[in-house]
């Protein structure tokens, strides 16, 4: 069944308001993952990838932080949690663990005492199987700009943190999905996590094409000072509220400048830290946004603008105690609350791609 999200129309037509700003308008495609059952036909966020079987599964062999506690859940652990926190949110008196649910943790037991009697070396300490991310095919994302003939894109992670950032080393792939005749039926899994946010819930998508405009920081001075300039949004006629008389830039960046949650293309969603260009490592050329990997598809309060029509009901209802927030259907967490963009260089894509936490 395919399923479609519609992001709201912005309060105010920023071009209207600032002219100057048109030229700046980028293209972006709002992925909208929501739980599910994607196959390897499909495009997905943590869905099985279209792997071919004679080709190796990716692994990280990067030195791997806190390798020594030994209490991480594998990701199978975690999707087991995540399925009986669900189950206990809708029937509270319900029955226990299921047949499969038992074998589950038995086996994770098991696991872990065998793991423990050994001794070191941990498993974190020799390479890690990578884990699938996001798997998007051209037909849903043509922002893409796949190199030769490739029509698919996968990205997977390492769910260790990695030295100097904090944060899952990533992998990225360009292939062609007509070339893949055999595929890999049960790729490797890591057999911890680092964090439960670094194993993604398997999701489906409902690609949406949208525009956008940067935040403020990407803006040069002179209009960065004309977006907090509250005469130019009173003369503009805009019935911006006057609670924003104070702090005009701030409306423009939560409602008219770049969407959150995951994307393809668009513009970075800054604030961690003032922009910062990235460099490609063979010709120097700017890197550009690919991908944003988000914690959250919507922020909380004002942010909430940003929720898609089909999901406002949700977006705006008292969601504690009541399981996963429907702003999180990934349940993926990057720097906790913070998103990671994967960049490319724009003359070749095949040129190492580089990520940074934002």
């Amino acid at each position: 069944m395919v399923f479609v999200r519609t992001t709201p129309p912005r309060p105010v037509d920023v071009t209207a308001v600032f002219p100057e700003l048109a030229p700046l308008a980028r293209p972006a495609i709002r992925l909208h993952p929501r739980a599910g059952a994607p196959s390897v036909r499909d495009s997905s966020v943590g869905g099985p990838l279209l792997w071919p079987s004679e080709e190796p599964w990716p692994h990280c062999d990067d030195a791997h932080l806190h390798v020594d506690s030994g209490f991480r859940q594998s990701p199978a652990e975690v999707w087991l949690e995540r399925r009986m926190q669900a189950r206990r949110h809708r029937d509270p008196g319900g029955p226990g663990l299921t047949p499969e649910e038992e074998a589950i943790k038995k086996r994770s037991a098991a696991r872990l005492a065998e793991r423990l009697d050994a001794g070191p070396p941990w498993p974190a300490d020799c390479p890690v199987p990578m884990l699938p991310v996001v798997q998007l095919f051209l037909r849903d994302a043509p922002l893409l700009r796949p190199p030769g003939q490739a029509d698919l894109l996968q990205v997977l992670w390492c769910p260790y943190e990695h030295d100097p950032d904090y944060k899952p080393s990533t992998a990225l792939f360009w292939r062609s999905a007509a070339a893949v005749v055999d595929v890999l039926a049960a790729p490797p899994e890591p057999y911890e996590a680092d964090y439960p946010g670094y194993v993604p819930q398997p999701c489906v998508l409902a690609p949406e094409a949208i525009t956008e405009y940067p935040n403020s920081l990407d803006l040069s001075p002179e209009m960065r000072a004309m977006v907090g300039d509250w005469s130019r949004w009173q003369a503009a006629g805009v019935g911006v509220d006057s609670s924003y008389a104070d702090y005009p830039r701030e409306f423009y960046d939560v409602h008219l400048a770049d969407a959150p949650g995951w994307k393809v293309g668009g513009w970075p969603p800054w604030g961690r830290t003032d922009p910062y260009r990235r460099y490609c490592a063979v010709c120097d050329a700017q890197m550009v946004p690919l991908l944003t990997i988000a914690s959250f598809e919507w922020d909380g309060g004002e942010g909430r603008s940003w929720a898609p029509y089909e999901d406002q009901d949700a977006a705006y209802a008292d969601h504690r105690d009541r399981g996963q927030a429907p702003s999180q259907p990934t349940q993926v967490e990057v720097g906790r609350t913070d998103n990671m963009q994967i960049y490319v260089c724009p003359t070749s894509p095949e040129h190492p791609h580089t990520d940074l936490i934002q």
